[in-house]
């Protein structure tokens, strides 16, 4: 599954922005203060109102006068996605609309709405359309022999105007497409990676996958140390080959039921617990056992990677983005680093210009003259360091 296109409308810097064409692997810059924060908000926005309601969601952004963009407040927010996904063995562009106004000085859902062609021809049929709480989903969407007369409405009342339809219907798998958009947004990874927090003995817990800020860190490298030997090995291999010394990393149970990581230096006979060892050592080890997850998550986003690290460490940090988004899962990433930049694809990159506090978003490729150097050998990060991405600079 894959978005291909979004539209956001009074979003914060984002009055009226839309992304068409969206590659697997997508590389966001921009100067500070351009919204590249902001873009990827927009999936954290919809994760915390699919787990709680956009109530909540809009709360910890400060509330819906915060959010919505200045000047704009008698309007709405309205994010559209646009993304391709399996439903009976067949791929269909699905479009999911959300529309969030405020009645009363509280919060409501205007419109929900998830809709794809059930043909070849013909307009967009919505499966699920929702108003103020109130809507209809269809529960026989994948019977493609009926017309669209006969699709069978189930009737809905949610229990409040500020939580999602999907959230409900979602959970049940005879609405197909609900279902699938739900568990996509439930299994983003929108990275806030603190390394004082993915420091220290932790809880010996069940943990898979890396969780956001990287606080269980220790648990998901045991877990694949013990269930994906082979994937911990080459994570161990690239540790060896990026960070000098480092020979050895493991998960360790403590005396007290707990876990820390714990570092070999190949030059000391006793190994380095993570708080003695460097943040950017602690940054790789954390990038990679994301990267080399078992089960990529169906999105990835993750700001400024470069952070901590050594420049000639970015390029193969790229290309492994790049990898992930090859074995499934789609990957957002914002930089301010030009080595960074020289590794990724030039059909990948995408930069944003803010113009009177609202922002805007150019397609590297669509650029005649940044399309022309890159044909001529020129790499996309020494042009950006140039000033040949327009406006990109303050």
């Amino acid at each position: 599954m894959k978005i291909v296109a979004i539209k956001i409308k009074n979003y914060r810097l984002f009055k009226s922005l839309e992304i068409k064409d969206i590659p697997a692997f997508c590389v966001i810059i921009g100067a500070n203060g351009t919204g590249k924060s902001t873009l990827f908000d927009i999936f954290g926005f919809l994760r915390d109102a699919l787990k709680n309601n956009i109530r909540q969601a809009l709360q910890v952004r400060g509330g819906f006068s915060e959010v919505i963009t200045r000047d704009s407040d008698t309007e709405n927010i309205e994010i559209e996605l646009k993304f391709r996904m399996k439903i009976l063995e067949t791929e269909r562009l699905v479009t999911y609309l959300l529309v969030v106004g405020q009645e009363k000085k509280r919060p409501v859902v205007k419109r929900e709405i998830l809709k794809y062609k059930r043909g070849e021809y013909g307009s967009p049929y919505h499966f699920l359309d929702f108003q103020k709480g109130k809507g209809y989903a269809i529960t026989n969407e994948e019977d493609f022999e009926k017309t669209d007369e006969e699709l069978e409405r189930e009737e809905q009342q949610l229990e409040s105007q500020d939580i999602l339809a999907i959230k409900g219907l979602g959970q049940f798998q005879r609405f197909k497409a609900a279902s699938a958009f739900r568990s996509l947004i439930e299994n983003w990874h929108v990275s806030d990676f603190h390394i004082s927090e993915a420091r220290g003995s932790k809880d010996a817990l069940y943990a898979e996958h890396l969780s956001p800020t990287g606080d269980n860190i220790a648990v998901v490298a045991q877990y694949i140390h013990e269930e994906h030997p082979d994937i911990f090995k080459e994570i161990l291999d690239k540790m060896r080959d990026r960070i000098p010394g480092v020979s050895e990393v493991e998960a360790k149970n403590t005396e007290d039921g707990r876990l820390i990581l714990r570092f070999q230096d190949q030059a000391f006979k006793d190994p380095f617990i993570d708080r003695y060892v460097s943040d950017g050592t602690m940054k790789m080890f954390a990038y990679l056992i994301l990267l080399f997850d078992p089960k990529p998550h169906p999105l990835l986003c993750v700001e400024e990677p470069e952070n901590q690290l050594y420049p000639t460490l970015l390029h193969e940090l790229a290309e492994e983005f790049a990898s992930y988004s090859d074995r499934g899962g789609q990957v957002f990433v914002s930089t301010h680093s030009p080595d960074f930049l020289n590794a990724v694809p030039f059909s990948s990159i995408f930069w944003l210009t803010k113009e009177q506090g609202i922002t805007t978003i150019h397609r590297a490729a669509d650029n005649n003259v940044l399309k022309n150097l890159i044909e001529a050998g020129d790499l996309p990060g020494y042009l950006w360091n140039q000033g040949w991405f327009q406006g990109v600079f303050p």
